[in-house]
């Protein structure tokens, strides 16, 4: 009888995995997307918030992304049209986002805009919004009710994990064979707004009672590992191991946008848990940023942000990533704050913009991203020559090398602009200096006063005399250790390589002292093409012009490549 149950459960346990066509993969250094079975990386786009609101919209748009190189794409699902009439479904839209997705070779990642968006609850259905007193609003200090439901309610909570289950068996039914749907999103960028908190009785009531035990345990147990802000706070009140909101972490606006934290992640991981019982994908929060200064209520207060990870990771153990939607200044800043040994980078959200193609090769490269998706995706071009298509078009060739090296630290991603235009490397005895291809005045655009745009893309150790260079606005020289250490001046020259002026100027080279050691050369620069398999294919060799004639290694602005470089050494 043992025996019989012990084989049942064997089978009911190799169903479930074969059912579940994506999950995570955990290592200790990164993660990986897994997508029937192999690694994944995302190059997606999300539609615009009502653009998949009619059929019609969804059939002209999915062809195009399809075009434009994605892979996946990003569809909302909306709590108002899915059940219009209370205890009433209709799941014509995310049937027919899977039926393009199919059609384009897409896969779906889908965002539930269920309680809120964007903060607000302007997706909840009408007979929700007019019923204010069974699904009451948060409220600001001064007593406005906002147009938010409050996450301290029951009522609230019961309806829209009640309409999310009925959308997650749904999704199951019509998905389980095929896994179209590799992640689903809960909520959009959650928060509140006007208020750090809500000041509704039920709220007040909470903040309080005493910070909850589950908490208290996980600031004890991860002391050492909490992110310093919220370490800062707790350890300002002298680290107590209980009391209420403002004993633990003190009386500031800040308190409240933990304690308000706390309560949308355990509100949130009621319908992880829901959707983990139905349908096993990976799962995930996205963040409106606090930038520009702001304070807590001046922006989504107390979302998925950075400075409140453990707040999250403790009151949601069952979401998988932590997102960023990225509409600021200070990307590299940004990306960096999110790529986290307990939290994989993933970008949900991005301003659709031409300088996203190099972007999407830095997060790779620099941060074992797992994926990149601008906003309003539909609005981009389709054309061959747009910068996103041809970064994606690369990156998707570029998929099985980029996730055999993902977590090896042997990948570095590339991101210059007119203030950041170098990074020096150092592998091995080689120091690899990576500039913007406009720091070679050759482009009229260098000089001319424009605006440069965005270089990029990312370096990929081979061996120690291999290298990938990939990416679009680069140059990359090769040079050994002692070279940079013998004390000889660069000499200024020409793009034909020579001299830049002639003998009457004063020589720019000046020898210090006798060149000792080995110097480091271009062997050869080829521009190839990455086979299904992760093999190279030949396109054509660059060893002329295209690299100064052995000096670097360059991809101009506008282009996107591919190139092997092999190294030698001489003396």
């Amino acid at each position: 009888m043992k025996k019989t149950t012990l084989l049942l459960l064997f089978i009911l346990l190799s169903a479930t995995l074969s059912a579940q066509k994506s999950s995570l993969h955990r290592e200790d250094t990164f993660t990986q997307l897994l997508v029937e079975g192999k690694p994944f990386l995302i190059l997606g786009g999300e539609l615009g918030n009502s653009s998949a609101a009619c059929t019609q919209d969804i059939e002209r748009i999915f062809p195009k992304l399809q075009r434009m190189g994605l892979n996946t794409v990003l569809v909302p699902a909306y709590w108002d049209l899915i059940e219009p009439v209370e205890g009433q479904y209709d799941f014509t839209l995310t049937d027919k986002a899977i039926e393009q997705a199919r059609a384009n070779n897409l896969k779906i990642i889908f965002l539930w805009f269920g309680a809120w968006k964007n903060s607000m609850s302007c997706y909840t259905p009408l007979w929700f919004k007019t019923n204010y007193n069974k699904y009451p609003r948060a409220i600001t200090q001064n007593g406005k009710p906002l147009e938010i439901a409050s996450a301290f309610s029951d009522n609230v909570r019961q309806a829209d994990n009640r309409a999310f289950t009925e959308w997650m068996k749904h999704i199951a039914d019509v998905d389980k064979t095929q896994g179209t749907v590799i992640m689903i999103q809960i909520e959009n960028e959650i928060g509140m707004l006007e208020s750090a908190r809500d000041y509704s009785q039920a709220a007040n009531q909470a903040f309080q009672a005493p910070v909850p035990e589950k908490l208290m345990n996980y600031l004890q147990k991860n002391k050492k590992k909490l992110h310093p802000q919220m370490l800062k706070k707790w350890e300002a009140q002298g680290c107590p191991q209980q009391g209420n909101w403002q004993a633990v972490f003190g009386s500031d606006i800040y308190t409240d946008e933990i304690f308000m934290a706390w309560y949308y992640a355990n509100y949130v991981e009621e319908l992880a848990q829901t959707a983990r019982s139905i349908y096993n994908v990976p799962l995930y929060v996205n963040a409106a940023m606090n930038s520009r200064g702001r304070q807590p209520g001046e922006y989504p207060s107390a979302g998925p942000l950075a400075h409140l990870i453990d707040i999250w990771h403790c009151g949601a153990p069952s979401i998988d990533i932590l997102a960023p939607d990225l509409y600021d200044n200070g990307f590299k800043d940004w990306v960096a704050q999110y790529h986290l040994h307990n939290n994989p980078l993933f970008i949900p959200e991005i301003r659709l913009a031409d300088d996203d193609g190099v972007r999407a090769f830095y997060v790779f490269g620099e941060h074992d991203a797992i994926g990149f998706s601008p906003f309003s995706i539909e609005d981009g071009s389709d054309s061959q020559q747009a910068p996103l298509v041809q970064s994606y078009g690369k990156l998707k060739k570029m998929m099985p090398l980029l996730t055999q090296y993902q977590g090896k630290g042997v990948m570095k991603g590339l991101l210059f602009d007119q203030e950041n235009k170098e990074r020096i490397l150092h592998n091995d005895d080689l120091v690899i200096t990576c500039r913007h291809y406009f720091t070679l005045p050759w482009d009229p655009r260098a000089t001319d006063g424009s605006k440069w745009p965005e270089g990029g893309g990312i370096i990929l150790k081979l061996s120690s005399k291999e290298y990938i260079v990939a990416g679009s606005g680069i140059v990359v020289e090769f040079a050994k250790s002692t070279e940079k250490t013998s004390g000889n001046a660069k000499e200024l020259l020409g793009e034909d390589g020579f001299k830049l002026k002639g003998e009457n100027e004063q020589h720019s080279y000046t020898e210090s002292k006798k060149f000792q050691g080995k110097r480091c050369g271009l062997g050869s620069v080829d521009e190839i093409q990455i086979n299904p398999d992760g093999s190279f294919g030949y396109i054509r060799r660059l060893n002329g012009d295209q690299t100064h004639q052995g000096r670097h290694v360059r991809i101009s602005v506008g282009d996107f490549k591919i190139l092997h470089v092999k190294l030698y050494e001489y003396e």
